[in-house]
């Protein structure tokens, strides 16, 4: 990693990660396998910032270490790359084993339970099919009728955060990893 640390991949330990590492491995990392519009690939580091911002809207009384942990969904993905969903599955359980295991290092490191209680990983994944949605409609291409047979029907949220949604450009590396630190923060602080 850059920050200097080794992270053995099949034994991960939670002494070996950094946020700064995740962040920039995050902001580097393109969705949608970089089929999206705009100057810069959507970034799954982007991509982890709208999903905090949607499970803390849908969910406004979680305590920090919830919304830290929706920020950090996604956060093997900083060495082991994002992958769409039908492709892991035709990996296999293998795959899913090794990311949650990675998953489970990267939140004790951070201090959150290894696995989540099972209604705020629930929300999160509502939180993160919503993304899904937007950046689907919004960035990579697909029709409204498409994305809602794939993402289901994002109507929860209020209208100026939707608007929002439909406003999405990809920010460069740079700014994602950034906006990823700053957020950290926030949400640590």
């Amino acid at each position: 990693m850059l920050s200097g640390r080794r992270l053995d991949l099949l034994d991960p330990s939670p002494r070996d990660i950094e946020i700064e590492d995740i962040a920039h491995g995050l902001a580097r990392v393109a969705r949608w396998n970089g089929q999206t519009t705009g100057a810069h690939a959507f970034s799954v580091a982007q991509h982890v910032l709208v999903v905090e911002e949607i499970a803390s809207a849908l969910n406004p009384s979680w305590p920090n270490p919830w919304r830290l942990a929706a920020l950090l969904h996604d956060a093997p993905e900083y060495v082991i790359g994002d992958l769409i969903s039908p492709f892991k599955t035709a990996i296999g359980l293998d795959y899913k084993s090794f990311e949650l295991r990675l998953l489970a290092a990267i939140h004790e490191r951070f201090a959150l339970p290894a696995t989540l209680p099972d209604d705020v990983a629930a929300s999160i994944k509502h939180a993160d099919r919503i993304a899904a949605f937007y950046e689907a409609t919004t960035l990579a291409g697909f029709d409204h009728d498409e994305a809602l047979r794939f993402f289901g029907e994002p109507n929860e949220l209020a209208p100026a955060r939707r608007e929002r949604l439909e406003a999405l450009e990809p920010l460069s590396a740079e700014a994602a990893e950034r906006a990823m630190l700053a957020r950290f923060a926030e949400l640590c602080s």
